[in-house]
């Protein structure tokens, strides 16, 4: 008979989750292996629990690590232990449903890593009323030849803005090349309103430095060397890479929370697996008092409606319901 694939048991709190093939190498560039990617999503549990926190979750999972296929999986894979919760989103263009990994605790996390997931994306609802978001999110996203230096530029507008707003703003490294700055909301509009509020937003900033930023949404009608400030992230089913979530990079970034003064500074080379876990312990989570910053939505509607009086054009982009 084959042996059975090697093994390790990991307590997270009063549960106990297997982890096979703890030795696999998910990161060919460091050699961190399956085993590693537990032991960081332990060292950051209570940031990456209050990033998920009962909201519906996509995985990305890498079965054979980075070297092998990509999976981007919306329904919970099969074999969840009873106490893995999951909530149910409905997908009206295909008349389907999913249920998703609604994290409330660490063990899920860890099993869904035994799973092979190295990213999470959460919706920015939760399960409480899925289709009314309580995050506004700013996504950051440099073209093909738009340098760090311009990221770090426009976070500062954004941060102006908010600002003026009296918004308060928390920004993370993409844990790729951009930045993302959250805003938590009052579950109070559908998302239609809230991208509305999102391309507002994001017109302001363009205005404000137009030479680095567009809001153009076809990639062909925009400046490579600018940034693309993302509404569309706001559109339903739409995610990104939660706080903490580490990143399918061969250098095993992470997504990381960062404080305004250290913007000029931070290279999100820097932030992965191997150093973030230390940053976590000296500094905790950087978002962990986002609900107490609510943020009324309605300015951002003003000037949606302002625009579109003007003659601007309602948002361009997919309208979300992605296939479940």
């Amino acid at each position: 008979m084959p042996s059975k694939s090697p093994s390790v048991e990991i307590e997270v709190d009063d549960r106990v989750v297997r982890v096979s093939n703890p030795d696999r190498v998910y990161f060919p560039e460091t050699g961190a292996t399956k085993l590693d990617l537990v032991e960081y999503y332990l060292a950051v549990g209570p940031g990456i629990v209050n990033a998920l926190f009962e909201r519906p979750c996509m995985l990305h999972r890498f079965p054979k690590g980075l070297a092998g296929e990509k999976v981007h999986q919306k329904r919970l894979p099969a074999g969840a232990p009873p106490w893995v919760e999951t909530v149910r989103v409905h997908f009206p263009r295909w008349n389907r449903t999913a249920d998703e990994l609604c994290v409330t605790e660490l063990g899920s996390v860890i099993w869904a890593v035994q799973m092979s997931t190295v990213e999470f994306h959460p919706w920015n609802s939760r399960r409480e009323d899925t289709e009314k978001p309580d995050e506004w999110r700013i996504d950051l996203d440099p073209g093909p030849l738009c340098d760090y230096a311009t990221v770090r530029r426009v976070g500062h507008v954004v941060h102006e803005v908010l600002d003026e707003l009296g918004a308060v703003g928390y920004p993370k490294t993409s844990g790729s090349k951009g930045l993302h700055v959250y805003v938590r909301i009052a579950p109070d509009h559908g998302f239609p309103d809230v991208r509305r509020a999102a391309l507002a937003f994001a017109r302001e900033v363009e205005r404000r430095a137009p030479d680095d930023v567009t809001t153009a949404w076809w990639t062909k009608d925009r400046d490579p060397h600018q940034l693309f400030v993302d509404y569309n992230q706001n559109t339903r089913d739409h995610t990104i890479a939660a706080a903490y979530s580490v990143r399918g990079l061969p250098d095993a970034r992470v997504s990381t929370p960062v404080r305004w003064d250290e913007v000029d500074e931070a290279d999100p080379r820097d932030f992965t697996i191997a150093t973030v876990p230390a940053r976590f312990a000296e500094l905790g989570d950087l978002h962990a008092d986002l609900d107490d910053h609510v943020f009324d939505l309605a300015p951002l509607l003003e000037w949606a409606a302002r625009d579109e009086r003007a003659g601007e054009p309602t948002p361009d982009g997919p309208e979300g319901d992605t296939d479940a």
